[in-house]
């Protein structure tokens, strides 16, 4: 039989099997037996050859011809099993009661963080962010703290390559916004006022039990301005406490000692779980410690250059896990970085 022929028969037989596939396996195996690298009219190109001179170029189109056309029919196979697969499908069924998709929530520190941060805003502040690798002068020395000061082992951190720390509170911050506005304005007479708060992630290498932790997060707060008081700092700080704790929640201040405050004081504030009765959560005694603060020390403004003769200003700072533990009975700090889902789903 000449070739031509074949050709034709194994056209019609291609043909045939490819409309009588009815799955997608079958219509696979018809497709690698006739459009294949080993199929059959791979075969028949080969042989090409045998055709008499005078027809190879005409032999050679119809070949073409048909393998185009056996990959259209192919396609269209391929869309017509498909469509048919589809349809086998089983509808669902509108009776039946929606799916609840879960959503994730906000951390617990992250709402209190915001809450806290929305509240000092409410009050004037501006919300300022620093690096969590800092350098020796932003940590340290420019809070007062020198080398041989023995407050600074108190306020150890972690050590990284080339004289870089990891910062051990968010005091850095107000360093970095002072010396924004000097290098600004100067540190004199035409220096507008600051006001903002620094809420951040801090590290120390303490010992890690309920109540501590080498990674905590904490937000303080600067104003400097002229004729700043400690007066000022109480009713800032008594506003944000009766906004974050209640109207009837009491504020204390005992003296205390902090190397970048004179004077430097401890705020309490009363227990809001048996209101200052006494109770677990306040080990008996009605108040809570909230944080330290204090009046800006003289020498902090020699750091970054401002007028001490003609500035001052007051500092406060608190951890924020020990703030949202008070609020919301969390009774060991370590729940919040566990990733514990029955914890976090309670918030």
């Amino acid at each position: 039989m000449p070739l031509l022929d074949e050709v034709e028969a194994m056209r019609e037989e291609a043909e045939k099997a490819i409309a009588g596939a009815d799955s997608p396996d079958a219509l696979e195996a018809a497709r690698v037996a006739y459009l294949g690298r080993s199929g059959k009219l791979k075969d028949f190109m080969s042989r090409i050859r045998e055709v008499p001179a005078d027809q190879k170029k005409a032999a050679g189109q119809r070949l073409n011809e048909i393998k185009s056309g056996l990959e259209t029919l192919f396609a269209g196979a391929k869309d017509r099993i498909g469509a048919k697969a589809v349809c086998a499908r089983p509808l669902p069924d509108p009776t039946l009661p929606g799916r609840i998709q879960p959503l994730g929530s906000v951390h617990p520190l992250t709402q209190a963080l915001e809450r806290f941060a929305g509240i000092f805003e409410r009050l004037g502040f501006t919300v300022r962010q620093g690096p969590e690798i800092e350098d020796v002068f932003h940590n340290f020395d420019a809070l007062n703290m020198p080398d041989d000061h023995p407050v600074r082992d108190q306020a150890d951190t972690f050590a990284l390559e080339d004289n870089a720390i990891l910062r051990s509170q968010t005091s850095t911050v107000q360093i970095r916004v002072m010396e924004e506005h000097v290098g600004r304005h100067g540190g004199g007479a035409g220096m507008p006022p600051i006001r903002i708060v620094s809420p951040g992630r801090t590290y120390r290498p303490d010992a890690v039990d309920a109540t501590h932790h080498y990674s905590f997060s904490q937000i303080e707060g600067l104003a400097v301005d002229r004729d700043v008081a400690m007066a000022d700092l109480k009713g800032f700080l008594g506003m944000f406490a009766r906004e974050t704790f209640g109207s009837g929640v009491k504020t204390r201040f005992r003296p205390s000692f902090f190397p970048f405050t004179e004077p430097s004081a401890e705020m309490d504030v009363s227990c809001v779980f048996c209101g200052g009765k006494g109770c677990r959560v306040c080990k008996r005694q009605g108040w809570v410690e909230l944080g330290g603060c204090g009046m800006v020390d003289p020498n902090v403004f020699d750091a970054v250059g401002i007028d001490r003769e003609l500035f001052t200003g007051f500092a406060f700072g608190f951890g924020i896990e020990r703030v949202a533990m008070f609020m919301l009975g969390v009774d060991d700090i370590r729940r919040f970085t566990e990733n514990d889902l029955r914890f976090l789903r309670q918030f």
